[in-house]
């Protein structure tokens, strides 16, 4: 059983659409704008939009598990559904495929949470601690951040120009993904106690 949160994404490599890469900032630029209105005071902030996810329910979700010991399972299940949605909008701007972001579930981009048995599993007082010993991971992942978007520049003319997406772009892309993905399960969702690692896979 995962005990962290686990990413998954069909990365397209060969065959792929030079128009819609070429333009993929433009075509993109709706999916954004309906992720945005999940939030206004997220963007304010900018915290978790750092790591990809606007709009998650994190400070009821603490509340509930301090006091309850209870992860809400309808908050569960729309933070879980904002993730997915996410991720799919990161792969598509990041270029991994060319299928534009369903709003709907997608078996090209899947994202699992760990087994919170309703909060059973989760300790109710680390959350009080755990957006500071993510600290390091703040930096980190704005280091993988900078890393993906300048690998990005890079596969985005390579595949604009010949239809193929280097796979060493996809490593690194979908890694920093993942680890985003593990890093906000961790400190921001709580849907683990498990300390993210800092590797790329």
């Amino acid at each position: 059983m995962a005990s962290e949160v686990k990413t998954s994404i069909t990365i397209k490599h060969k065959d792929r659409n030079r128009k819609t890469v070429f333009f993929r900032g433009i075509l993109a630029f709706p999916a954004m704008i309906f992720i945005a209105t999940f939030t206004q005071a997220t963007f304010s902030d900018g915290s978790d939009v750092a790591f990809g996810t606007a709009g998650v329910i994190a400070v009821p979700t603490l509340l509930a598990l301090l006091f309850r010991g209870k992860y809400p399972s309808y908050v569960l299940t729309f933070n879980h559904a904002l993730v997915e949605l996410s991720t799919r909008f990161a792969a598509y701007i990041l270029i991994l495929y060319d299928k534009y972001p369903s709003i709907e579930s997608s078996s090209k981009v899947e994202v699992t949470f760990p087994d919170v048995k309703g909060g059973e599993n989760l300790n109710r007082w680390l959350p009080l601690v755990k957006w500071f010993l993510a600290i390091p991971h703040y930096i980190v992942g704005a280091a993988y951040l900078l890393l993906s978007l300048v690998v990005t520049v890079i596969a985005w003319v390579q595949t604009s120009a010949t239809g193929k997406y280097p796979k060493w772009a996809g490593e690194i892309v979908f890694g920093t993904i993942a680890y985003l993905n593990r890093v906000q399960g961790y400190m921001l969702l709580l849907v683990t106690d498990k300390y993210p690692t800092f590797r790329l896979t």
